[in-house]
């Protein structure tokens, strides 16, 4: 599916141009990373490379059963920008739903098949590799599905809201 309800922007491009670290030749010839910046502040300390674990846990009760999420940035319940990553097992499918405010998803491991509509038709699924990106606009009714271990970064102003299309796709354990 190539809807104009989804802006792809030239991932590559962007990512080459604005966050991959510049490559600079010292006095001996060997190349060294210098760390991108905005402003002259850096965007990646080079002083300690040791990335802080990613604390996993189970996704909110509003997601069927087997996702788990990491919060990266933010908080997810207040008015700001928050960051997660979700991991689903494969197959895991989640209905027709919304958001108040855009959701920007990112592949990081895996395969996301991503629908817009209040129905779910496979057919018009898009597929996104590792490295893909989407943006599901606010309020447009999307749906997703993993094919084998899927990880997705998503990122959106919070607080983070999910409505079901159907009522009936909300997880019994959240069901009043």
């Amino acid at each position: 599916m190539r809807s104009s309800n989804f802006r792809r922007p030239a991932l590559a491009i962007g990512a080459a141009l604005i966050l991959a670290p510049a490559i600079i030749t010292t006095h001996n010839g060997s190349a060294t990373a210098a760390p991108a910046t905005i402003s002259g502040a850096p965007l990646v300390s080079t002083a300690d490379t040791t990335l802080p674990p990613i604390n996993w846990g189970p996704a909110p009760a509003v997601f069927q059963p087997g996702a788990q999420m990491a919060v990266l940035q933010g908080d997810p319940g207040k008015s700001e920008l928050f960051t997660v990553r979700l991991r689903f097992p494969d197959g895991y499918a989640i209905a027709p739903h919304t958001h108040p405010t855009d959701e920007h998803i990112t592949v990081i491991e895996g395969t996301f098949l991503v629908g817009m509509g209040k129905t779910v038709d496979e057919a018009a699924m898009i597929t996104l590799p590792a490295g893909g990106f989407v943006t599901a606009p606010a309020e447009h009714a999307h749906y997703a599905k993993a094919q084998g271990m899927t990880t997705v970064q998503v990122s959106a102003m919070g607080p983070f809201a999910l409505t079901y299309v159907n009522p009936k796709d909300m997880p019994k354990a959240v069901t009043p």
